[in-house]
């Protein structure tokens, strides 16, 4: 049976006409040095960085890893959680509502946090020992095949009308091949678990957590729907002004709770390799007669062509909620990556930077992984934000009504 199911895949990987995948957070730029000199502000504890590799998976690297810290905050130990666990059953929730939908869904590889919670209270997690997700002779992750099979896949029981038996079997047997069967039971620590029991274990509960945006095209302190492509669950965020946004970063922060960041990633002032995000004033925009607006606009404008290249602190745009909203509305601010803040720094400047553990590895920077993104690009940059509700301020959680 497995060998039939093989070749069957093999003709549908040929079928599927080389479809495009959404590689999110993928970045390749030359490392320099630059002169920045910071002084920690706020460091909280993380577990290693690690490499999503050629998959466009960050969502879950990054959320695992937010999770991660948490169970150190709550004094449960370090945690190694397998990412590919919640992607397998992410991508089963994503081929369901794509039949649905009748073949209009979203069967890329990106999601947002809060499916990362959402199989999490389905079927629960499991160590990362116990499922790594590499089944298929690959030392580091790589999706590209996957996704075409399952995209190629997913066309039938649309075709069909019908998710047959025989259908789920082919799908469950796709992922059997690449990522491995999930084991029922599994030991752990000298104690035996289920994913739920051991996800139970964990004393995560996802309704402690809540995302947060800012946009003014549907009212503050009220759930609103953000309308990226990777929110497919359609799940609504709280909404509050952009310096309310700060602040609740900052709280959070302060308080001891670190943060699931979703934002854009492929501006002129975003340098992986250098580990430094700013939004830079264009030096032939450094007159007085150009407004904030004018500048992102353009440094917007000349970031989708190349990188900026940073060897010390800069002037940067002075980010207002206007100035967010325009660059959301022309879409130069899009859903690119998430990543995980972990800390809060500040330049030799003064101006506050927040430290950021990526996903792409620790050999791409001299920084072990971490970048550090000042407040300026975060205002512009920032999509959403997922927080622990104790990291809210108690009288701006209270006027959102979160109990």
């Amino acid at each position: 049976m497995r060998s039939l199911i093989t070749i069957v895949l093999i003709f549908l990987l040929y079928i599927s006409a080389f479809s495009q995948v959404r590689q999110s957070g993928q970045q390749a730029i030359t490392s320099k040095d630059v002169g920045y000199s910071f002084t920690v502000v706020v460091d909280l504890k993380a577990t290693p960085v690690k490499n999503q590799a050629s998959t466009g998976t960050c969502w879950c690297f990054a959320t695992t890893s937010f999770i991660e810290s948490e169970l150190l905050r709550m004094g449960k130990g370090e945690y190694d959680l397998s990412e590919m666990f919640i992607v397998r059953y992410n991508y089963i929730d994503k081929l369901k509502d794509n039949y649905l939908r009748q073949g209009k869904g979203n069967l890329g590889q990106g999601s947002l946090a809060h499916d990362w919670m959402a199989i999490f209270s389905k079927v629960g997690i499991v160590p990362e020992e116990v499922y790594q997700g590499l089944n298929y002779g690959s030392p580091v992750h790589n999706h590209g095949e996957l996704n075409a099979f399952i995209n190629a896949v997913a066309a039938v029981p649309v075709q069909r009308k019908k998710e047959s038996q025989q259908y789920h079997k082919i799908v469950n047997a796709i992922f059997d091949i690449y990522f491995g069967e999930v084991p029922e039971q599994f030991n752990y620590r000298g104690k035996s678990y289920t994913p739920q029991s051991f996800a139970s274990s964990l004393g995560i509960n996802p309704d402690d957590y809540v995302e947060i945006t800012s946009f003014t095209h549907f009212p503050f302190y009220t759930r609103g729907l953000l309308e990226v492509p990777d929110n497919w669950r359609m799940e609504k965020m709280y909404n509050v002004p952009l310096e309310e946004m700060i602040q609740i970063m900052d709280y959070s922060l302060t308080n001891g709770y670190t943060i699931a960041w979703d934002g854009d990633v492929s501006e002129r002032g975003f340098s992986h390799a250098r580990g430094i995000a700013v939004i830079p004033v264009s030096i032939s925009a450094e007159d007085n007669s150009t407004t904030d607006r004018a500048r992102f606009e353009r440094s917007n404008i000349q970031g989708r062509q190349t990188e900026t290249g940073i060897s010390e602190p800069v002037a940067e745009i002075n980010v207002t909620q206007e100035i967010r909203q325009a660059g959301y509305e022309n879409f130069s601010t899009t859903d690119d990556h998430l990543m995980h803040i972990t800390g809060l720094l500040k330049d030799q400047n003064g101006t506050k930077f927040y430290k950021t553990k990526n996903s792409w590895g620790t050999d791409r920077n001299s920084y072990g992984g971490y970048l550090n993104m000042s407040e300026n690009y975060v205002k512009a940059k920032t999509i959403f934000i997922m927080v622990n509700k104790n990291g809210i301020p108690p009288a701006l959680k209270a006027k959102l009504g979160i109990n």
